[in-house]
């Protein structure tokens, strides 16, 4: 099946949903699909458009009204101009512009559901699932089930597919190294998150725990990638760490697009979601923890937690600077061995589980679940 593919975002900015959506794009362009991608531009549009993919900006990133009817008004025109065949919604705000738009226009709209939405206030009538839907994890496909009353042989369930070849263990670090004056000996830690207040949380934790953690590991560093409306919080406790341990323990990298490369040096990942997995794809060993919970250190023992909440530790406990120091001190008392089964773990799962190719091929049998409907 190929045709004229139409992908709307609210951005393009740092983020899982934002790098899920290149990829996919990425992959199917591949495969012989006609991709223009929608959204209020970012960080990755220089990525898709370097790949040949269309890229038109409209202010999809909010509800202002003026920007919702500017924003309806252009995706009706793009969709004639670029004579599209299969809409592809990824966000809130665009999934509702574009479900108003499908009731006149009547083309196949298929929706991603990358998390879970605040249902209260009426907020769950402002929400479009389209007519088919994919949904990245299975506690996401009981959610559309049990607040949506979305029809389950309408959800299709699929993974957040990495790039093994991009993200791999024989990933250059010689650019980075230079760059913030990481040396072999240093025990890098490198967490990676939008800066935003609803995600910045175990960023502030990690922070605050390396001067109790410098007593007993040396040359210890963290790597903090990532920008949002907390950055400048983030990086005030940065500064007064720095200042507690006289050197610069901790390095604010602000947004990047360069994670396959940010990833290389660190002997230890601390994050959630699609940056675990990027991790895990370069045969490093993860802490898997966010603002919504605590998964620890990932090994075999935890893969059934990680799969069920999309490794986003989503209904897990609490992260706590407790459980992270504990855990972080005691990884790097770990013998060699244990930690390169663990780091080889985590490659293997990425690559026979979690690619590009399966992600692709699960969006298009929602793509052709979608189009029977036209085709009868």
């Amino acid at each position: 099946m190929k045709c004229n593919l139409l992908m709307a975002l609210m951005k393009l900015d740092i983020g899982g949903a934002e790098t899920h959506v290149v990829e996919l794009s990425k992959e199917l362009a591949k495969r012989g699909y006609n991709i223009t991608v929608v959204s209020n531009g970012g960080a990755y549009v220089n990525e898709l458009e370097e790949s040949g993919i269309k890229h038109y900006t409209l202010p999809l990133h909010t509800k202002k009204l003026r920007c919702m009817a500017e924003s309806k008004r252009e995706l009706r025109r793009i969709i004639k101009a670029e004579n599209i065949d299969i809409v592809h919604s990824h966000a809130r705000i665009p999934s509702f512009i574009l479900g108003r738009l499908h009731k006149s226009m009547k083309f196949p709209f298929v929706t991603t559901a990358h998390w879970v939405f605040n249902t209260k206030y009426g907020l769950k009538y402002l929400t479009d699932w389209g007519e088919k839907t994919v949904a990245v994890s299975e506690d996401i496909k009981k959610y559309l089930m049990d607040n949506y009353h979305v029809p389950e042989e309408n959800i299709f369930v699929t993974i957040n597919g990495i790039d093994t070849e991009k993200f791999s263990p024989d990933t250059d670090k010689t650019g980075i190294c230079e760059e913030f004056g990481i040396k072999d000996e240093d025990n890098l830690i490198v967490y990676i998150s939008r800066m935003d207040e609803d995600r910045s949380l175990v960023a502030k934790q990690l922070i605050n725990v390396l001067p109790k953690l410098d007593t007993i590991v040396e040359n210890l560093k963290v790597l903090v990638v990532g920008g949002g409306n907390d950055f400048e919080n983030v990086s005030a406790l940065a500064e007064k760490t720095n200042e507690i341990l006289k050197r610069q323990a901790v390095i604010m990298t602000g947004p990047r697009t360069d994670i396959n490369k940010l990833i290389a040096p660190a002997k230890l990942f601390v994050g959630v979601s699609r940056a675990a997995l990027e991790a895990m794809a370069e045969a490093k060993p993860v802490i898997i923890a966010g603002n919504e919970g605590y998964i620890g250190l990932f090994d075999e023992s935890k893969l059934q937690v990680g799969i069920d909440t999309n490794f986003c530790c989503r209904g897990c406990e609490a992260a706590t600077e407790e459980k992270l120091a504990q855990e972080i001190g005691g990884f790097f008392g770990m013998w060699d061995e244990d930690i390169e089964k663990i780091s080889q773990f985590g490659r293997n799962l990425i690559v026979n589980d979690y690619s590009v190719s399966r992600m692709a091929d699960d969006s298009e049998k929602a793509y052709k679940a979608c189009l029977k409907k036209y085709e009868k």
